[in-house]
């Protein structure tokens, strides 16, 4: 059976399906299968994954929708077929989030470097706690050396444990994405960030 990583911020634009992407791509390089679910009415994954299948013609992984109820059946379903499945949440904080967190064998929370992002935190980690389900900060968009990181890396790691690889600003996470690609697909500094963090996660998944 394979392990959900549920991915939740309830700050739009903390780098959720940037997360997503990039995570299943790395993972898929690895010859794992890949599932990807969207229960976003955005649809921004989607999106990604319809532009990685027109660049590509197999996209390398599985996709599907589901409402918020509907995450346990969906996920059960992928779970069989595929070792990873990664699901990209809304951004709010309310009953609708539930399913997908109590499905996950790991909860990613994208913070970029801001305290805006971090005081969106507690609501999540809130909701996380009563499903009783681990949880991992994820530092996003950091601007290395500067003291604002330095701060807010701090304060996570007050609120819960924060991975050691950090993603730092660089403009390819938002050019690949909206081509349908991801950093991995890459070389370079970004490309090697994704790949040290979802070695980071996959040891999470499996301790």
């Amino acid at each position: 059976m394979g392990q959900v990583i549920t991915i939740a911020q309830q700050k739009g634009g903390s780098g959720k399906t940037t997360l997503a992407t990039n995570l299943a791509t790395a993972f898929a390089a690895q010859g794992l299968r890949v599932a990807l679910l969207d229960t976003d009415p955005q649809g921004s994954l989607g999106r990604w994954f319809m532009a990685r299948r027109d660049r590509m013609g197999d996209p390398g992984m599985e996709f599907s929708t589901a409402s918020a109820w509907g995450v346990s059946y969906e996920c059960e379903k992928l779970k069989k077929t595929c070792d990873v499945v990664i699901v990209d949440t809304p951004p709010k904080v309310d009953a609708d989030l539930r399913p997908a967190l109590r499905e996950a064998g790991l909860v990613l929370i994208p913070v970029a470097s801001s305290h805006v992002d971090l005081w969106a935190v507690e609501g999540v980690l809130d909701l996380i706690t009563r499903e009783k389900r681990p949880a991992l900060i994820v530092l996003n968009r950091v601007k290395a050396g500067t003291r604002l990181a330095e701060q807010v890396g701090a304060a996570a790691g007050r609120l819960a444990e924060v991975a050691q690889t950090t993603l730092a600003q660089r403009v390819t996470y938002a050019e690949t994405l909206g081509e349908g690609q991801a950093v991995t697909d890459l070389r370079g500094p970004a490309r090697a960030e994704v790949v040290a963090l979802a070695a980071e996660v996959m040891a999470r998944l499996q301790a």
